[in-house]
């Protein structure tokens, strides 16, 4: 000890030094040690306590730098059960390795992947070849999820908020994420499906090494599934809660079939003999979970996976005890250069292996300390443990407790629901004794009919009634079953509860007595620790044998350097030889590479004079096409300006035409311009093709000379002022296509040339063309004279079929309506049928009338002849029959929607109204060219009377059953005080002055949609008649005979209603 006291600091820090290398030298033989076990080519499971192993050694040195030092070299593409084994060990340490393990797998994720491709295409006869090119497809998901989503860990244990976290507000993100973890699910379950599908389910094959071997991995992947599943279903109804159910049909149904796949491998997985003694499988539910009910989220519950620590004992006494620490590596090395040690300079040799015991001694307290730290943290983990099992049952609790009052408010429900059931037994009671009330009273009340039918609608009532009380005590009896099956399930979940929590307290009790034996085992291995001591310094007496085998390996290693010096040598000589090759190579290289670029700039010298020859043809073709664009401009100068020298022609004044042929071709020339328009606009684009502007150009100018030429001569048939006007649009069209031809010329004007004035000319000609057209009915005068037969043909038919609705109307009022409704009913149908008898004889009279005065006016003419010479009046005949027979049919409308109360009073009376001017417009068209003293027009002008006469009725009818059948609540102020009939006073006086103004507002509209009638039918209000000073008609349309015609103009509206004079009510003082 003296001795060593006397050693300088120098050599102190050297001996820690070397203490410190001698201590990473036995970790990595250490870790070498447990890889070469737990990775190779036995067809054995993996043992737990090698893979914790390496799994301590990355938390050690932070990080799986070591094991992947040593896993490169491992020849993977030699054994696919290697390769089985590196996946497995892989996947461990990124589950419960140190964090960063998961950085340095991912600087090696092409050579995992490579590993997978490799033993794709590759098969064994054990079947590990598929498997293995599966499993790296899962680790390289693995990490690309994890590196991604850095929150969550490769462990997949985070809470819902860190979930929550993960997945953010944005619901494209969550979106996104949710995809991710199914494709995450996909490759966990392809997996175990692969290996499930290469074993059959007996338990004999579960308990053999062959299958333990393939089997071992899928433990790691029933931690990972029940975890994704329990982030699936909380993504899904996070999705649900802000996306439509639509949207969302493909993730429901890709949930569901990973929901039937999981189940089934867990269902095969517990009943293995393997799985039971190391992993405890979760049950799943009988049914996915409704993502559409969102309180569904509510009955969803974690699958949880735990992992038994029993078998770690038994697995420590199969393996083979390994020494504490090994000095047959760290000896030798302290041995091996003797004469170059400092301290055996200075103070000669040591004695006999002090310091060696000294070294092994320290190392020995170090690995007491480790132990002592490890066992602190054994028992903080289980008091953590302890703490969430005590959370557990509080939380357990709880629910109980809620549990509990939940069904105390059901039992509050369910007699709140018998005392309803009572009191629906009370009102049946009531019900049957009314109903043998109503039998009794039924055999009494046939002594009026009246009496009999109210009796009969009150007993349809009650039955009604009774059919929605039994419909009722049905949904009673329903709600009061599935209240007691909701109690009875209530009592089952609470004795579950009470079972999960004494099986979750006992579970605690055998934890603490298992953590206590891990303490008194740990204890004796300190005493075993303590005696190896001891055989550690017989070991050191052996240590010098070991010396001399050294001295021998470094006289091997010395000659097998010789040899390697040689073999250098002859190295460097091929080397050399190499070089003068590869020297040789580059000068011929040289060489072709200056041919090759002398032979390119040939090329493409020869390049630039073909592409210069392509400028100069296709610069040749476009001043060809430009000149062939010029010529067609020439030409059509040429046309246009014949056009115009043809209007000045005193030959051209003697031809004429008609508004509709300069009318279509106004419109082709519109449609011609559009077309050189689009031509035109494409070649100044590229200023290539001129084909599509050139046909335009040619049509354009053919069409626009024709337009000219046929509305000069269209002037010549037409008045003054529309001849001149006419004759200076075909100039000014003239004038702006030369001009537009004239820019067509240069290059430089040509792109902003345009023809929009001449469209405008034209547009301008179409429509003067379209003001000569003569004013009337679009129908040919020989057929006036069957237009009139037809339309008052067709009066008459409308007015039967009026008159026959009447009665169907009058006939359904008799059967469902009673009492002051039927006779309001009664009487304003019975008003209308009388107004159609009237109008009907009307229609009658004017008819003999028309034939009289055709009759005693055509002479030798036909009818359709005097008809066609009288179109004035023959169209005023058409326009007043035609407003007969749609007054009559507006009539019945109105009628029918009064009497089934969906029509208003008013609209009955306007058409009333209606049908009394189509009449008067009838008699004044009739009686045009009737002679004074005709006794067929007396007899018209008695029948239009009547027509007045009942079209009085019917507004005097409407109004009375109006006055019946609405309600007047009588004004009782008595209870009112001063002030508040002095408020209702003035909100009265708010209410006329806004009635006073709609009404006022209401007459402006009326007359100025009257105003716009006239104008839509083409007649000025003040237009003068013709033909005997008859007026035609605003609706010069004609249209298909029918019962209902469109609606006419009338010849003459009735004058504004005027405002009422409203007495100013009497305020209070």
């Amino acid at each position: 000890m003296n001795s060593i006291r006397q050693v300088p600091s120098r050599v102190k820090s050297r001996r820690t030094e070397t203490i410190l290398g001698a201590e990473r030298e036995h970790f990595e033989k250490q870790q070498l040690t447990s890889i070469s076990k737990a990775i190779n080519s036995t067809e054995t499971p993996l043992k737990e306590k090698h893979a914790r192993r390496i799994i301590l050694g990355t938390h050690r040195e932070k990080g799986a730098y070591t094991f992947w030092s040593y896993a490169v070299g491992l020849p993977l593409p030699s054994s696919a059960i290697l390769s089985w084994k590196f996946c497995h060990v892989l996947h461990k340490i990124l589950r419960d390795g140190h964090r960063n393990s998961l950085q340095d797998c991912m600087r090696h994720y092409s050579s995992i992947a490579e590993t997978g491709l490799l033993w794709n295409n590759t098969r064994d006869r054990n079947g590990y070849g598929q498997l293995v090119s599966l499993y790296p497809k899962l680790l390289c998901t693995k990490m690309e999820f994890h590196t991604k989503h850095s929150e969550i860990p490769p462990s997949l244990e985070a809470a819902d908020e860190v979930l929550e976290r993960t997945a953010g507000t944005d619901i494209n993100n969550v979106f996104q994420l949710t995809v991710e973890v199914f494709d995450y699910m996909d490759t966990e379950l392809r997996l175990a499906e692969a290996v499930l599908r290469q074993l059959n389910m007996s338990i004999a094959i579960s308990t053999l090494t062959s299958g333990q071997c393939k089997l071992a991995p899928l433990i790691q992947v029933i931690q990972d599934c029940s975890h994704l599943y329990h982030y699936t279903v909380k993504l899904l109804f996070k999705l649900h809660a802000c996306l439509p159910a639509d949207t969302l049909q493909g993730h429901r149904e890709r949930f569901h079939e990973q929901f039937q796949s999981l189940k089934t491998f867990l269902n095969k997985a517990r009943d293995m003999l393997y799985f039971k003694r190391l992993i405890q499988i979760p049950r799943l539910p009988d049914s996915p979970p409704n993502f559409l009910r969102a309180s569904a989220l509510a009955e969803h519950v974690k699958p949880m996976v735990v992992i038994p620590d029993e078998e770690e004992l038994e697995e420590q006494e199969e393996d083979e005890p390994e020494p504490l620490i090994d000095v047959s590596a760290a000896q030798p090395s302290m041995t091996s250069q003797p004469q170059g040690d400092i301290f055996d300079q200075a103070f000669g040799p040591p004695t006999d292996g002090f310091d060696d015991r000294d070294l092994q001694i320290e190392h020995l307290k170090r690995e007491i300390e480790l132990l002592k730290a490890e066992l602190e943290k054994i028992k903080g983990e289980a008091q953590r443990y302890i703490t969430q099992l005590k959370s557990q049952i509080n939380s357990l609790e709880a629910e109980l407790e809620e549990q509990r009052a939940q069904k105390q408010r059901t039992l509050v429900e369910n007699e709140q629901l018998r005392m309803e059931l009572e009191a629906l037994h009370r009102r049946n009671t009531e019900h049957e004794s009314m109903q043998t009330n109503f039998f009794e009273a039924e055999k009494r009340s046939q002594a009026t009919e009246l009496r009999y039918n109210k009796l009969k609608e009150k007993h349809a009532e009650l039955v009604a009634n009774h059919a929605e009380l039994l419909r009722k005590s049905a949904d009673t009896v329903k709600m009061l079953s599935a209240t007691q099956q909701t109690q009875e399930e209530i009592e089952r979940t609470k004795q579950q509860l009470s079972f999960e929590v004494e099986r979750v307290r006992q579970e605690s009790d055998m934890k603490f007595e298992e953590q206590r034996f891990d303490m008194d085992k740990l204890r004796r291995e300190l005493e075993e620790k303590n005696a190896e001591i001891q055989k550690v310094k017989a070991l050191l007496q052996t240590s010098e044998k070991a010396g001399e085998h050294v001295n021998s390996s470094m006289a091997a290693l010395q000659a097998e350097k010789e040899r390697l010096t040689q073999s250098v040598n002859k190295k460097d000589a091929e080397l050399s030889s190499l070089v003068k090759e590869a020297q040789l190579k580059e000068y011929t290289l040289q060489q072709e590479r200056e041919r090759t670029i002398k032979e390119l700039g040939e090329l493409q010298g020869k390049l630039k004079e073909k592409l210069s020859h392509e400028e100069q043809l296709q610069q040749k073709l476009l001043d060809e096409q430009f000149a062939l664009l010029q010529a067609t401009v020439t030409e059509a100068e040429n046309i246009i300006q014949d056009a115009v020298s043809t209007i000045d022609d005193p030959l051209h004044l003697s031809c004429s035409s008609s508004p509709d042929y300069l009318i279509s071709r106004a419109e082709a020339t519109l449609v011609s311009i559009d077309k050189v328009q689009a031509g035109h606009s494409e070649y100044a684009k590229t200023m290539r093709d001129a084909g599509s502007l050139v046909r335009a150009l040619t049509k354009f100018s053919h069409l626009t000379a024709d337009t000219i030429i046929s509305g000069s001569a269209t002037a010549h048939m037409a008045p003054t002022d529309d001849a001149d006007r006419l004759t200076d649009q075909c100039k000014s069209c003239a004038t702006q296509s030369l001009q537009y031809l004239r820019n067509l010329k240069s290059k430089a004007s040509l792109k902003g040339a345009d023809p929009t004035a001449i469209q405008a000319a034209v547009q301008k000609i179409l429509r003067i063309g379209k003001d000569l057209r003569p004013k009337g009915l679009d129908v040919g005068k020989d057929e006036l004279g069957d237009m009139v037969d037809k339309e008052m043909a067709a009066t008459s038919a409308a007015i039967e079929e009026a008159v026959r609705r009447i009665d169907e109307m009058m006939n359904q009022t008799r059967k469902d309506k009673t009492g002051v409704q039927l006779e309001v009913n009664e009487r304003i149908l019975n008003s209308c049928t009388d107004l159609m008898k009237a109008i009907r004889l009307l229609v009658l009279a004017s008819t003999d009338l028309q034939k009289e005065i055709v009759e005693g006016g055509r002479g030798a003419a036909s009818v359709r002849e005097f008809y066609a010479r009288n179109s004035r009046w023959t169209e005023g005949l058409i326009s007043a029959s035609k407003a007969v027979g749609w007054g009559a049919t507006q009539m019945v409308d109105s009628a029918d929607k009064v009497v089934l109360h969906t029509g208003k009073y008013e609209e009955l009376i306007v058409c009333s109204h209606e049908i009394a001017a189509s009449t008067a417009q009838l008699v004044a068209a009739s009686k045009v060219k009737a002679d004074r003293g005709s006794k067929r027009l007396g007899v018209l002008q008695q029948a239009s009377r009547h027509v007045n006469e009942m079209a009085a009725n019917v507004v005097a009818s409407t109004k009375t059953g109006q006055d019946q059948i609405e309600d007047k609540d009588t004004m009782d102020f008595s209870g009112m005080s001063l002030i508040k009939l002095k408020r209702e006073e003035m909100e009265s006086q708010v209410k006329v002055l806004e009635l006073e103004s709609m009404l006022g507002n209401e007459r402006l509209r009326l007359g100025e949609l009257r105003k716009k009638h006239y104008e839509i039918a083409g007649v000025p209000l003040e237009q003068p008649s013709q033909d005997n000073g008859l007026r035609a008609s605003p609706l010069m349309t004609a249209a298909p005979s029918s019962p209902k015609p469109s609606k006419p103009s009338l010849m003459k509206k009735p004058a504004l209603a005027q405002k009422p004079n409203i007495p100013p009510k009497s305020t209070l003082r």
